[in-house]
């Protein structure tokens, strides 16, 4: 049975720990894996419960960090070469950018006969500043070069990657989505919608406006509560916005609403009514989107967010930014309204219409469980990395 190495940054919650766990436990019988992952930032929310619910354990390197760090990436590195001596993988599969660049680096200098990395997204854009955009782009070229296989979750994100920033040539790049669980989305949801307004003490008539994801400067949440005080001048429908996720800019987060005059709490330490909710992290996020009526995105910069595809998994209404993948995973105008990058008048002139048109909402609402429901579903992402990797190993093997 060929053995897999699959290496992935950290175990925090989002896209690329459901795909290598995923990854890990339905690749069996025909491929033995082992797991190993680094240490999430204290930010972030931990995400062992996904890995532990599947059954799996992990081997975790607590020097692998997403930071830069010579020291403790040099220790992490020499930690991935000793599991490449002891477990022997025919391959090592990475996944994201720090994993990418020590696991692969580990891979060549033991001479593993298949080498992959999995893009989940970049850092080419709206991350660093030049000079160290300049670097890591430099490293991501050689390291292709010495690739067996890059794999690109999107269609968009295969032609950033080869067309755009040149990171190898398009022929080397395999596309495959990412794939999810997603049947729980469309489970009990009368109760899961009850249990969500009952705890953030929402009233009937009230409209929840929700964003997933980290509290970081790439995901742009500052357009969102711009976007929401332009919204409150405008309408008189009753909206709340509920921010669910946690991080770095979460006190930047608080000035701002007060800039704009917008109420909010920190839900966890003052569990009260708010037009602005922080509600920190949300395991059970199918609760969460049950109880939301649009779910918006406001990044930067993207790979495939998977609050989108669970948004449409849940049959909610999506207004995002049309950045990377993004527009390789809604169907705009049939279940999506997307809008400019970082474009204040068209996301607020979006969410309006959202917030206004009864119709419009219920109309992206029908469409979304068809289109995810099997582009998405992780038999389907399972089914092709097999292949995929049994085609490498035949090569290797010629």
């Amino acid at each position: 049975m060929p053995r897999v190495l699959r290496i992935i940054n950290r175990l925090n919650l989002g896209g690329p720990t459901f795909n290598a766990a995923l990854l890990t436990r339905h690749m069996a019988p025909d491929f033995e894996t082992l797991l190993v992952a680094g240490s999430k930032q204290d930010s972030e929310e931990s995400s062992d419960f996904i890995v532990h619910e599947l059954g799996l354990s992990y081997k975790k390197i607590p020097e692998m960090h997403r930071s830069l760090n010579p020291i403790r990436d040099y220790f992490a590195y020499r930690k991935i070469v000793k599991i490449i001596r002891e477990f022997k993988p025919d391959i090592v599969h990475t996944h994201a950018a720090k994993a990418g660049t020590l696991g692969r680096l580990a891979a060549i200098h033991e001479n593993v006969p298949v080498i992959l990395h999995t893009f989940h997204g970049h850092v080419f854009h709206s991350y660093f500043n030049p000079l160290k955009t300049k670097l890591f782009l430099g490293i991501e070229r050689y390291l292709a070069k010495r690739s067996s296989r890059i794999i690109a979750i999107s269609e968009r994100q295969k032609f950033e990657l080869s067309t755009i920033h040149k990171v190898c040539h398009p022929s080397k790049i395999k596309v495959i989505p990412l794939g999810f669980d997603l049947s729980r989305f469309q489970e009990s949801i009368p109760q899961k919608r009850k249990n969500f307004r009952d705890k953030y003490l929402l009233e009937p008539d009230e409209l929840a406006i929700g964003i997933i994801g980290r509290l970081v400067p790439v995901k742009n949440h500052t357009l969102l509560l711009r976007a929401a005080a332009q919204v409150f001048e405008k309408t008189k429908k009753k909206i709340r916005f509920f921010l669910i996720g946690d991080g770095e800019e979460r006190s930047h987060l608080f000035n701002l609403c007060n800039e704009l005059k917008l109420d909010y709490t920190y839900f966890p330490q003052t569990p009260r009514k708010a037009t602005v909710t922080f509600c920190s992290w949300i395991h059970e996020v199918d609760v969460a989107i049950s109880g939301c009526d649009i779910i918006a995105l406001t990044s930067l910069n993207e790979g495939t967010p998977v609050s989108l595809i669970e948004a449409q998994a849940g049959n909610k209404p999506v207004i995002t930014t049309d950045v990377g993948g993004i527009e390789n995973i809604v169907s705009p105008g049939n279940t999506a309204l997307l809008v400019g990058n970082n474009d204040l008048g068209q996301f607020s002139e979006g969410l309006l219409r959202l917030v206004e048109d009864d119709e419009l909402r219920q109309r992206l609402s029908a469409n979304g469980w068809d289109l995810v429901k099997d582009r998405f579903h992780y038999t389907r992402l399972v089914r092709e990395m097999k292949s995929l990797y049994f085609d490498l190993l035949a090569g290797v093997s010629k």
